[in-house]
């Protein structure tokens, strides 16, 4: 059929999804059928406000330079839509003869495509809905992997790795909080970053395990006596036996974002309330806490090319699924070899407002560091050139006073 594309980024930036974006806008004008190229600002708030940016007229070398750089170049949004939203969408998109409806996003992006395609259908109304995936939590149901992670991981692994050197020379303990309510395949990148035995991060909390604080200071504690250091990676979203999120339990004042949910990212709350009960409970002075917060999903310089292929090929084939095929759906990465892609078309109902975790078999058996088939799984995804990390060869000379 003929008509007009329009294109949306949804949810939180990543360091890729400008590639998905482009991918989707460039294969689009392709084909002799589209009419035009709309990019929607700001998201689902965008389509209903009819802030659309004309992609048609954009060069080919810009929308190149654009793919190359990290967040949202269409600009994102938090809106969660209801039903009652979705079909102030579907007016918007009827009213302007879109026929080819690209929305990049992650698990809420995913639910949004889905009741905009019922609507559409029940309607009658010509609509191909595709949703195109993205998100750095890596917690979307059926796909391998989801595009944003490999590059926010890779940020993740080195980050630690860099810790870790700095945590190595001058001992103590270091907590570092990364992104992930529910899916702990973020924070447990950080163990990419451990070269040597004794490297950390030497625990690792993720939130698929129930978080005990008196099992959390028992085994700082066993490290620092082991190591004389310890280095810990923590899920912001770590939660207790009653799935209440520790930032909740320990902070006498918490924050709560536009949906109710409480505040995670974008406050050291977390780090810095662990840190004092290990000062307080242990003893140990030299404690110190980061949060990564949004660094980590569109930092400059550090995008695993893995992922930038990976994500201007998942908007490359939203397109010609909906160009060449008769069904909506959402564009899902499948392994097939060490390493190599294929993609699908998945039934939207598979994916929209459902959450993957981590595995078992990615996670140890003490739950607090990963298994080598999480390494397995993850260090493809990283991309070339991952940078290394050494140490001097400990040739001591003899004392000679004997101090």
């Amino acid at each position: 059929m003929s008509g007009k594309v329009l294109v949306a980024q949804g949810g939180g930036p990543t360091a890729v999804i400008n590639q998905s974006m482009v991918g989707a806008v460039l294969e689009s004008r392709k084909f002799r059928n589209v009419e035009k190229v709309y990019g929607a600002f700001h998201g689902v708030r965008g389509i209903v406000d009819e802030d659309f940016l004309d992609l048609t007229q954009e060069t080919t070398h810009n929308l190149e330079m654009v793919a190359q750089t990290p967040s949202s170049a269409l600009g994102s949004t938090r809106d969660k839509p209801d039903l009652k939203y979705c079909q102030e969408v579907f007016k918007v998109l009827k009213a302007h003869e879109i026929n080819y409806f690209f929305y990049i996003g992650g698990n809420d992006s995913s639910d949004t495509v889905r009741i905009v395609s019922e609507q559409a259908s029940s309607a009658g109304y010509p609509l191909r809905c595709i949703h195109i995936p993205k998100t750095i939590d890596n917690d979307l149901m059926v796909t391998d992997h989801c595009p944003g992670y490999p590059s926010a991981a890779r940020f993740v692994a080195q980050s630690f790795m860099g810790a870790n050197l700095d945590n190595w020379a001058l001992p103590g303990v270091y907590v570092g909080v990364v992104m992930g309510r529910h899916a702990g395949f973020l924070t447990a990148a950080a163990a990419l970053g451990k070269k040597f035995p004794d490297d950390g991060p030497h625990l690792i909390y993720m939130p698929e395990r129930t978080f005990v604080i008196d099992n959390f200071l028992a085994d700082v504690k066993a490290t620092m006596e082991k190591y004389g250091r310890c280095v810990i990676a923590v899920s912001e979203g770590i939660h207790d036996e009653a799935g209440v999120p520790i930032a909740l339990k320990l902070a006498k004042e918490v924050e709560r974002d536009a949906h109710g949910n409480v505040q995670l990212s974008g406050t050291g709350a977390l780090a810095d309330l662990l840190c004092d009960e290990i000062k307080s409970k242990l003893g140990i002075k030299r404690v110190r806490g980061d949060t990564f917060g949004y660094l980590q999903r569109s930092f400059v310089g550090c995008v695993s090319d893995v992922d930038q292929r990976e994500a201007r090929e998942v908007g490359e084939k939203a397109v010609q699924y909906a160009m060449w095929g008769d069904r909506d759906g959402s564009v899902t990465i499948h392994r097939t070899g060490f390493y190599s892609v294929d993609y699908h078309l998945t039934p939207l109902i598979d994916i929209a407002g459902k959450t993957k975790v981590m595995p078992d078999e990615f996670i140890s058996a003490s739950g607090t560091d990963v298994t080598d088939a999480f390494r397995m799984y993850l260090r493809p995804l990283l991309g070339s050139k991952m940078p290394d990390a050494y140490r001097l060869r400990q040739n001591r000379v003899p004392k000679i006073l004997g101090v």
